[in-house]
């Protein structure tokens, strides 16, 4: 997740949708006052070997705690931080309503189908899955963020959803939104990349009853972003 003042944007990112890779690019425009969540260690590094941002300003004010997040300073040590996959709710409770109402918000989703075996590949990159069939039959495939993200109360919360398969479109259009002094260009670098070892078409890979299960799992995005199998 990011939070720009610099530039007056808010990225919410769902999972298996190029998040990652969406936030070292945006990281190169933001400012010392912008709040970046952190990412694993080895993305960080590369933040910084491209010379951008890395994690800052992510801890939330005390001002802002609740019950729950006194509960866990006080048990647990641990202070409340923005983070990687945040929701709009959480981000909308954690911003001034002219921050939430005037900046820019956006996330990307992704074809359900072709998500669903990106999901299984990473989830499943050290073993204990037979199958995608296996995968789901185990409560495993909706576990995969995105729409919850994007809405509130299953309406669309921020102002653009794009999707992953027309990235290149999506980022002229982030670079005109936000005024960007250069063009927003992914970096040379697959954050997270090399699980999927399956590279078919997804129709090749889902049996009849997997793909039953992502329809029913991923009703909400088909409806919403006009997914087609």
């Amino acid at each position: 997740m990011i939070l720009s003042h610099k530039h007056k944007f808010i990225f919410i990112k769902t999972e298996k949708t190029a998040g990652t890779s969406l936030e070292i690019a945006l990281s190169e425009f933001c400012g010392p006052d912008d709040i970046i969540t952190k990412i694993t260690i080895t993305d960080e590094l590369k933040r910084k070997e491209l010379g951008y941002r890395t994690a800052q300003n992510y801890n939330i004010p005390f001002s802002k705690y609740v019950q729950l997040d006194w509960g866990r300073l006080l048990l647990k040590r641990r202070t409340a931080k923005f983070y990687n996959h945040m929701s709009a709710l959480e981000v909308k409770s954690l911003v001034s309503e002219e921050v939430w109402n005037t900046y820019y918000k956006f996330s990307f989703d992704r074809n359900p189908w072709d998500k669903m075996i990106s999901w299984y590949y990473w989830k499943n990159r050290n073993g204990g899955y037979d199958s995608i069939d296996d995968f789901m039959a185990k409560g495993m495939g909706g576990l995969v963020k995105g729409f919850d993200l994007y809405t509130i109360g299953g309406v669309k919360a921020v102002d653009d959803i794009f999707k992953y398969e027309d990235i290149p479109g999506a980022l002229k259009t982030i670079t005109e939104k936000l005024d960007l002094p250069k063009p927003l260009e992914m970096p040379n670098y697959i954050a997270k990349g090399g699980a999927r070892k399956e590279k078919k078409h997804y129709s090749e890979l889902l049996s009849p009853e997997a793909v039953e299960n992502v329809n029913i799992m991923a009703a909400r995005e088909i409806r919403l972003l006009d997914y087609r199998f």
